[in-house]
């Protein structure tokens, strides 16, 4: 009996360390995310599933809890440096709030694992692809568009940005990510938007993309508020870091570390759904 509770005591001794790790993880996830234009689900999530034990989809609900938080923080910095392109963030958000919303209703009738080795691989191809636009000539550099008003000059751009971005919205609510990781790519590369304008406005983007897909994870009780609660706490703070160092960093260097991330985060997914699908 005295075995069982010492047992016992270990036990909740280390869960309740796992608990009190989760301000500094959340800081280290604000930081990178913030700093390249995502929400941080891509990290909030396999933390959640791997070391938490939560299922697939209050992994999800809590991850975009948190990622609202991390959301608002960055912007409120970017803001002050005057990179977010508002117009375009918002019509961009009437294409990813019912996407997200959708998604997130997703969870509890499908299965994610097919999804989410489909959804790794194409991540690994659009990772590919934005590192490999830090080669092409001056003459591709040149059609990054300069403003906001010489973007909307192009209804095209807007067009295909929005019918693309209701499928990042889709991601955001199915695997609780922010959606940036998905709409960075859109922006920059549909878009011709430069990075770290990119950055910037996907961080806006997802205040709204977030909140949508919160509501119907809220609706569907997929939502642990304490984690979520104690990952803010850390990730608002590393969302400030994160925007502060992203100004000091070129476009193209931003565009690699984003590249990288992507990279490490689609050959995990790959992994994980690729193995549990056997």
């Amino acid at each position: 009996m005295d075995r069982e509770k010492v047992s016992l005591k270990i036990w909740l001794w280390c869960n309740r360390m796992m608990e009190i790790l989760l301000p500094l993880l959340g800081f280290l996830i604000g930081t990178v995310a913030s700093m390249v234009g995502i929400g941080g689900g891509v990290f909030i999530v396999p933390l959640l599933t791997l070391l938490y034990d939560f299922s697939p989809a209050q992994a999800a609900g809590t991850s975009l809890t948190t990622i609202i938080f991390t959301s608002l923080a960055s912007t409120a910095n970017y803001a002050r440096q005057k990179r977010i392109y508002y117009k375009t963030g918002l019509i961009l958000a009437t294409a990813t709030v019912p996407g997200a919303f959708l998604g997130a209703y997703l969870t509890s009738i499908i299965e994610a694992r097919l999804l989410g080795l489909i959804f790794g691989v194409f991540l690994f191809f659009v990772a590919l692809r934005m590192t490999l636009k830090l080669n092409f000539s001056r003459t591709k550099q040149s059609a990054l568009v300069d403003s906001e008003s010489s973007l909307f000059e192009s209804r095209n751009k807007i067009l295909l940005g929005v019918v693309l971005s209701f499928f990042g919205g889709i991601s955001s609510g199915l695997l609780g990510i922010g959606g940036g990781s998905v709409m960075v790519p859109i922006m920059v590369l549909a878009m011709n938007i430069p990075m770290h304008i990119t950055a910037a406005t996907s961080m806006f983007t997802m205040i709204f993309t977030s909140t949508s897909g919160v509501i119907k994870h809220f609706s569907l009780d997929n939502i642990n508020f304490k984690f979520a609660l104690l990952l803010v706490l850390g990730t608002v703070f590393g969302a400030q870091l994160g925007a502060y160092a992203s100004k000091r960093i070129s476009g193209g260097n931003l565009r690699r570390v984003f590249g990288i991330v992507l990279i490490l985060v689609s050959i995990r997914m790959i992994i994980k759904y690729g193995l549990n699908s056997f």
